[in-house]
């Protein structure tokens, strides 16, 4: 089969691979659409050490399962494999399972190629009028569904359901999104970067700004760096949330004193539990996240291209889904 490799930093090739083979209890899906992801990007710089070359990245998927009594059933693929009896899993809390995997970390390859192989139970039914492009989506719109439930959960009685979201990539408006769909209705994204700010302006549905003054009870923050966090810091209300959500840098940002004496909830978020992608996905099917129109589509056999414009701040669009047979 073909597929894309991580052969070191900013090293990408499109080459033949030994075809995916499923094990016991897996299925071999046929991927129709494979987004890229902020933590391909990551690897792709050289800055992930889970994700060393070479290796196939790509874990936002949909496609076709291939044989057996399930052949032809449309699937979006839940990348979040965990054992399911430890006690983070039969807590529902399968995201903080400790002997969890994810496809494009070893020793799980990635979907950034013509066929991967996943578990059954990893694996959501998607009805015939959801494109796959839409499908793909169910990934990072479930990480930042997972962020909203959790940050709305630790909000105080009496305060506004009002929320700021640092960041318009695909994770920031998949977070202004599921605030949407949670019943909040103000909801105000800051997006520096003159060319997708324009983008998100020109579909409508979204209120993004440069830069505000303003401060909200619940802030997302969804790109991860100490500027970043220091905004986050700087914008949310006495007795207000945090939710952290991005993995841009380290260490730095918060303003501890302040969110000391003002009481101020900090929540770290990883991925989602399987109730969490699944609610995403029906989401997705009902219409209840919008048109998921934000998007651009390349071949999967130029995606060392869409990298290296990512890379340069050149795509407006917050997410590049793939497509590994055009």
């Amino acid at each position: 089969m073909k597929a894309l490799v991580y052969q070191g930093v900013e090293h990408l090739t499109y080459e033949d691979v030994p075809d995916a083979a499923p094990d016991i209890g897996e299925q071999l899906i046929r991927v129709e659409a494979v987004g890229i992801c902020g933590s391909d990007m990551h690897a792709y710089l050289g800055h992930d050490a889970r994700r060393p070359a070479p290796l196939i990245l790509g874990h936002e998927a949909a496609g076709t399962i291939v044989g057996g009594p399930r052949d032809g059933t449309r699937v979006t693929i839940n990348p979040l494999v965990n054992c399911g009896v430890c006690p983070a899993c039969e807590a529902g809390r399968e995201n903080l399972c400790p002997s969890r995997q994810i496809i494009s970390m070893p020793p799980r390859e990635g979907a950034f190629a013509q066929y991967v192989a996943m578990p059954d139970a990893n694996l959501v039914e998607v009805p015939d009028h959801v494109s796959f492009q839409q499908a793909a989506l169910a990934e990072p719109l479930a990480v930042s569904w997972h962020a909203v439930r959790l940050g709305l959960e630790a909000l105080h009685q009496g305060m506004a359901r009002d929320a700021l979201v640092i960041g318009g990539g695909a994770i920031g408006v998949a977070a202004a999104l599921a605030l949407a769909a949670a019943g909040v209705d103000d909801i105000v994204i800051i997006e520096p970067n003159d060319m997708r700010r324009a983008y998100l302006q020109s579909l409508g549905s979204f209120n993004v700004v440069e830069a505000t003054d303003d401060t909200f009870s619940l802030v997302v923050d969804a790109v991860g760096y100490s500027a970043t966090r220091a905004a986050a810091s700087h914008h949310v209300q006495p007795g207000g949330v945090i939710v952290h959500v991005g993995l841009g840098e380290d260490a730095g940002g918060l303003d501890i004193r302040r969110m000391t004496l003002q009481e101020i909830t900090f929540i770290g978020t990883y991925t989602y539990t399987a109730e969490d992608f699944r609610k995403t996905a029906q989401a997705i099917f009902d219409g209840r996240l919008g048109p998921l129109n934000w998007i651009q589509e390349r071949a999967l056999s130029e995606a060392a291209d869409a990298f290296r414009d990512l890379r340069k701040g050149a795509v407006a669009a917050p997410k590049i889904i793939l497509a590994p047979w055009v």
